[in-house]
């Protein structure tokens, strides 16, 4: 008898440190898989819905790009996401992006950029996974209602970054994106393959969010889905 509660003692002690290694691992679940608590949508009227542990966005008619954002904004950290999504449907994650509750004027790098009221803008790791148009440029950064193309930059040739892509993306399956964020560092993975490397010190906090983008009146488009799965975040040190 006393061996048995001798050996109890022991697993409950080793349970009680894995437990433990687990809270201290600095990693934070942004989705809790049961509902869509911390989130909150904006710009657009897409649909968001969550089951059996996976978030589906679905596109709508009539509505621009619609973002399911976190409540929490983000600095420094590294995000770790699995995705599987419609060809057709373009997509994205928005990190460190703003948003405000009214129209909003700003210049940058000289030129004036007008904001409207809950839309959406700052850094997106793209999703692309439309091989028949001949970019597939998942992982690359585009800044949203901004400047556009930060990764492939503007003018550059993308067949090299869409020739990797189209190597390295899952079609119709789970994929994985990595994006770290550490002062005006930002580089993102997919499927643990590098993909872009930009240093811009633009925005250097702000929410996550997920995009579905806007199909306009096409018939076509309307009802295809991106889904996620496996949000979690590791806040890295404090901004400089």
């Amino acid at each position: 008898m006393k061996t048995s509660k001798f050996y109890s003692l022991l697993l409950a002690s080793a349970l009680c440190s894995t437990t433990a290694l687990l809270a201290q691992d600095g990693w934070v679940n942004l989705f809790n898989g049961k509902n869509l608590d911390g989130w909150e949508e904006h710009s657009g009227k897409a649909k968001y819905t969550v089951t059996d542990g996976v978030l589906t966005g679905e596109s709508v008619s009539g509505s621009g790009n619609s973002f399911l954002c976190t409540k929490q904004t983000f600095g420094n950290f590294e995000l770790e996401a699995e995705f599987k999504c419609d060809a057709l449907l373009n997509s994205g994650i928005q990190i460190r992006s703003e948003v405000f509750p009214e129209a909003t004027n700003a210049v940058i790098a000289g030129k004036e950029y007008k904001f409207a009221a809950d839309r959406i803008h700052g850094y997106q790791c793209e999703i692309d996974m439309d091989v028949k148009r001949g970019r597939m440029w998942t992982g690359g950064i585009f800044d949203e209602a901004r400047r556009g193309w930060l990764f492939p930059a503007k003018g550059e040739d993308g067949k090299v970054f869409s020739e990797q892509g189209r190597k390295i993306s899952k079609n119709g399956e789970w994929n994985k994106l990595r994006i770290v964020c550490d002062g005006p560092s930002i580089k993102t993975w997919l499927n643990g393959e590098p993909r872009a490397d930009i240093t811009d010190s633009l925005t250097p906090r702000g929410v996550i969010a997920l995009q579905v983008h806007g199909v306009g009146k096409d018939t076509k488009k309307v009802g295809l889905q991106v889904q996620f799965r496996n949000l979690r975040i590791h806040e890295l040190k404090s901004e400089k």
